[in-house]
C-alpha cells in the first residue's frame, strides 16, 4: 500500500470511530499512529484530513445527499460514508488532490475497508460529485 493510501486509511479508520462512537478524533488518531507508525509529514496529512473533515460532517453530507440523490445518506454504510467524505474533502473543499486522485485513492480504501460491491459504489457517488466540482466549490466558497 502507497503511503498517502495508508495514511488515508488511517484517517479512514478515526473517522469511521468517531462516526459510530463520537470518541475524540485526536486520541484515535494518536492510538492509530502508536498501532501503526507513519512518516512525520504523514502524520500531518492524516491529522489535517481528520481534523478538517471532523468539524464539516453535515457540510459534507449534505453535499453528497444533493448531488448524489439516490443515495440517501442515513442508509449508507459508516465505511462508505466517510470514504466518500475523505474524497469529496481532498477534491472539493480542499483541492489538494486532483479529481482523478481522489477517485482512485477512494476505491483503493473501498476494496480494503468496504464489501464487494463498495468500489464499485464510491466510484459512482465521486463520478457524480466530480461532474458537480464546480457547483460544489461555489456552494461552499461563502461558507470558508
Amino acid at each position: 500500500m502507497k503511503a498517502r493510501t495508508k495514511a488515508r486509511g488511517i484517517a479512514l479508520q478515526v473517522l469511521y470511530e468517531y462516526d459510530l462512537s463520537g470518541h475524540s478524533p485526536l486520541i484515535s488518531l494518536a492510538n492509530r499512529i502508536e498501532e501503526d507508525p507513519l512518516e512525520e509529514k504523514l502524520i500531518e496529512f492524516t491529522t489535517k484530513i481528520v481534523t478538517n473533515i471532523v468539524p464539516m460532517v453535515h457540510q459534507l453530507d449534505e453535499l453528497i445527499a444533493v448531488h448524489a440523490p439516490e443515495w440517501p445518506m442515513d442508509q449508507l454504510a459508516v465505511i462508505d460514508r466517510n470514504i466518500l467524505r475523505i474524497a469529496l474533502w481532498e477534491f472539493a473543499i480542499e483541492q489538494c488532490t486532483p479529481v482523478k486522485v481522489a477517485i482512485n485513492e477512494a476505491i483503493e480504501l473501498a476494496k480494503v475497508y468496504g464489501s464487494d460491491a463498495t468500489p464499485r459504489f464510491v466510484n459512482g457517488v465521486l463520478g457524480s460529485l466530480a461532474n458537480k466540482q464546480n457547483e460544489i466549490i461555489q456552494k461552499i466558497k461563502p461558507d470558508s
